[in-house]
């Protein structure tokens, strides 16, 4: 039941989605977009293509060598240390 309603909200943010950029795209069909334009925008996508691609292949670098199981546990040899000192 919450597999199928996750998949209807996110089905109906899909189609609200194309809805709205269908309606942008027929009102601004007399925009002319010029050479810097044009420039700015191949360049802001091929930056967030590269940002998306570099943070996404941290996420799997990061699960392979086991950085998050590390992040999760606690440093047994930092608390014995700390015991230590605080012993003496």
């Amino acid at each position: 039941m919450r597999t199928g309603l996750t998949l209807a909200v996110l089905l109906g943010l899909l189609a609200a989605s194309v809805v709205t950029a269908i309606w942008v795209w027929r009102e601004m069909a007399g925009v002319e977009i010029g050479l810097h334009g044009w420039i700015a925008l191949g360049l802001g996508s091929a930056a967030t293509l590269l940002v998306g691609g570099g943070l996404m292949t941290l996420v799997f670098y990061s699960s392979r060598r086991g950085y998050d199981e590390r992040a999760n546990r606690p440093d047994d040899d930092r608390l014995d240390n700390d015991r230590n000192e605080r012993e003496r």
